[in-house]
């Protein structure tokens, strides 16, 4: 009876007893599915993802940031453009604009124009309307363009929810010790920054449109530090999911290039 079972060492060089018979195979298909599902990843490889999942975070916090001020461009009337002691500035950005009236004093003055808006100021600040009633917003006789605006805003609302997903898929690989969920979640981070960077470049879209539907009053505009904040968020967002990318390779590169020296004999 006993000649019927015998010692085999598997790939990994682990040994395991296998039985002849259906009773045998099935116990030995059975023990490697056990095995292979209690593998999990090693504390060099967590430690690495950690890291590139600290990378993605960052990103998600300067989008956040930027998303939720009103700090995007800044429209400038000239300092002397009222003929008095104040002058008018606006800033706004994907949800709500202000008016800033500013005391010339206090403005630099080889500054042409009125600002920046850090100097202290009366301030107005209302939110847009194209997300309720559909109105556009005029500011200084200028009138915004709504669909440029409200495409810029779907954009980043769809990058948070990316985000959000790729935050889920990073957890679980963590907790469940795979790496299964490394490429959802370099999927979700890398198209997360593109639609940040795109909301960027719509919003300039719709700040030029402004711009020329009326001539009437001058003004200097800028980009603010909010769209900095962005981005840099989609950057880094961009770079994280090509290192989750990298990270859920069989074989990183630098493992190739430099590959790992066995000294035992």
């Amino acid at each position: 009876m006993w000649s019927n079972f015998f010692v085999q060492q598997d790939e990994d060089g682990r040994i395991g007893v296998a039985g002849a018979g259906q009773g045998g195979g099935l116990g030995g298909m059975k023990g490697g599915r056990g095995q292979r599902r209690s593998h999990r990843m090693s504390d060099s490889q967590e430690g690495k993802i950690k890291l590139a999942f600290f990378v993605a975070i960052v990103g998600v916090t300067l989008t956040v940031l930027g998303m939720g001020t009103e700090f995007w461009v800044e429209l400038a009337q000239p300092k002397n453009f009222s003929g008095n002691q104040t002058c008018q500035m606006a800033h706004y950005g994907l949800w709500k604009g202000c008016i800033r009236t500013l005391w010339v004093a206090d403005i630099d003055p080889e500054r042409t124009s009125c600002g920046p808006a850090e100097l202290p100021g009366e301030s107005n600040c209302t939110y847009f309307k194209f997300f309720t009633s559909g109105e556009n917003a005029v500011i200084f006789k200028k009138t915004t363009t709504k669909n440029l605006n409200l495409a810029a805003a779907v954009l980043a609302l769809l990058s948070l929810t990316m985000m959000a997903m790729g935050s889920i898929c990073i957890a679980m690989s963590l907790s469940k010790g795979v790496q299964f969920f490394l490429k959802p979640a370099s999927f979700c981070f890398i198209l997360s920054g593109v639609l940040v960077l795109l909301s960027v470049l719509i919003f300039h879209q719709s700040v030029l449109a402004l711009l020329s539907s009326d001539h009437s009053i001058p003004l200097h505009h800028e980009l603010s530090w909010s769209v900095a904040c962005v981005g840099s968020a989609g950057a880094l967002l961009i770079v994280g999911g090509f290192l989750f990318i990298i990270l859920s390779l069989p074989f990183s590169p630098w493992q190739k290039c430099f590959p790992h020296k066995n000294n035992a004999t």
